[in-house]
């Protein structure tokens, strides 16, 4: 009811936000906070937004059902769960190892077959995974590389955070879309607070 009176429309989403469990996606010690509208911190330095901030980032991507979705960030695993019910197949690459092992873990002991969680650098994806309906970046791009646009099927719409052309110290989500031609146009959804994505995967974690 909380999302719904914060804008929240998509009915599939807002079901899927009812049955996948938020709080086994936090560290334990944060397990009573899982239920609350607000970030959590997680292993490596990583957050967990808050889950209006996930749902909207969600609804401006508006998977189906028949989509190949590609998440950058997996972070604790709670958005590669809630994509895996919208959208055919999800692949979520993680730059931290031990959190990329432990969102698998997560996702199996949801049963859930479709998501898949690799280690490795979500901003140096190699040609051949392509092509992709939808590409999520849980993160601040502050320039989309070129092999994301490639990754982009025809037609296909990513979503990350952006620089706010207003304000040098302030980001927005983004929806950006690939037209026939290749041209991207890109959309301002809403304000966000999301770290900065960085390249490379992380030697000691």
């Amino acid at each position: 009811m909380d999302l719904r009176a914060r804008g929240i429309q998509d009915l599939n989403l807002l079901r899927a936000l009812e049955n996948v469990p938020r709080e086994i996606f936090v560290p334990h010690r944060f397990a009573d906070l899982a239920g609350r509208p607000i970030a959590l911190p997680l292993r490596c330095g990583q957050t967990l937004p808050e889950p209006w901030l996930a749902a909207r980032m969600i609804e401006a991507l508006a998977p189906a059902r028949d989509h190949r979705v590609l998440e950058i960030g997996t972070g604790s695993g709670y958005a590669t769960a809630l994509l895996a019910r919208l959208a055919r197949e999800v692949l979520s690459i993680e730059r931290f190892q031990s959190l990329a092992i432990e969102a698998g873990t997560r996702l199996a002991r949801l049963a859930i077959g479709n998501a898949a969680v690799a280690f490795g650098d979500g901003l140096a994806i190699a040609p051949g995974i392509g092509p992709f309906d939808r590409i999520i970046v849980q993160g601040l791009l502050i320039e989309i590389p070129e092999n994301l646009i490639a990754a982009l099927g025809v037609g296909g719409l990513l979503v990350a955070a952006r620089p706010d052309p207003k304000s040098a110290s302030r980001q927005q989500i983004a929806r950006i879309t690939r037209d026939e031609a290749g041209h991207l146009e890109e959309t301002l959804i809403c304000a966000s607070r999301l770290q900065a994505l960085m390249p490379g995967e992380a030697r000691a974690l």
